[in-house]
């Protein structure tokens, strides 16, 4: 079996390991950082359960070798919360009831993140064609649309 070694920064915290070639990026966040936040859905990049940033833009972790991280940055689900205090999303998210079984929220999550990171005052169809590629099979998703708009509104606040 071939290995390379990688670093890559996840979550603000730098990691050098040594990973088999055919890894996905899922696979070592879940299996060899423990950041389980990340879920594994449909393994095909059509649920975006597993989510992640990916030097501040949406991937689909499952969709992409490991290696492919090497000397970039990573945020996960449990990047976002800094000091103990939740990130206005999810605080956001528990407010509007956007949350269920929770399975699809660390995608959901993150993909918000990156869409009020380029769209601020985004309007309901933005926040709808940004969060398109993640699937929830339980809320529908007008509460979780009101969750990013209230978290939108809570971040200016915070401003």
């Amino acid at each position: 079996m071939q290995s390379k070694t990688i670093s890559v920064t996840v979550n603000g915290e730098k990691y050098t390991k040594t990973v088999a070639v055919h890894k996905t990026l899922l696979e070592f966040i879940r299996d060899d950082l423990y950041f389980t936040g990340t879920k594994e859905g449909c393994n095909e990049g059509e649920c975006g359960a597993c989510t992640v940033l990916f030097d501040g833009k949406p991937l689909n972790a499952c969709l992409v070798l490991a290696v492919e991280a090497d000397s970039h940055e990573i945020l996960t689900v449990e990047g976002l919360a800094k000091g103990g205090k939740l990130h206005p999303l999810q605080e956001a998210f528990i407010e509007a009831g956007a949350v269920q079984c929770g399975f699809c929220t660390p995608g959901m999550l993150l993909s918000a993140k990156a869409c009020l990171d380029a769209y601020p005052n985004a309007s309901e169809a933005v926040i709808r064609k940004e969060m398109e590629g993640n699937l929830c099979r339980c809320t529908g998703y007008n509460r979780i649309i009101q969750a990013v708009q209230l978290a939108a509104k809570k971040m200016k606040e915070n401003q």
